[in-house]
């Protein structure tokens, strides 16, 4: 089971959140996009763009924050938080 965990915030508190959860047989890297798809949906946002900041930072901690700079259009929060929670 893999499961993604996904937080929008705005001035340190957490307005929305939402767990994706995936049994495919899909590589990680798949299962990552699939959910990250899904939670833009969930929370009515264009996808954002990930930066060599946002790469390194996910590598590291399985976790990662899109600001401002990540997304095309204007966000109504400060960062969308992606975190994998569970992985097979």
């Amino acid at each position: 089971m893999f499961r993604l965990w996904a937080k929008i915030f705005k001035d340190n508190r957490m307005l929305q959140d939402t767990v994706i959860c995936d049994d495919s047989a899909d590589t990680r890297t798949h299962k990552i996009f699939r959910a990250l798809d899904d939670v833009c949906y969930q929370f009515d946002l264009g996808k954002p763009i990930w930066l060599d900041a946002t790469i390194s930072e996910f590598k590291r901690h399985d976790k990662a924050r899109f600001y401002q700079d990540n997304f095309i259009e204007q966000i109504p929060f400060d960062y969308l938080e992606i975190h994998v929670i569970e992985e097979d």
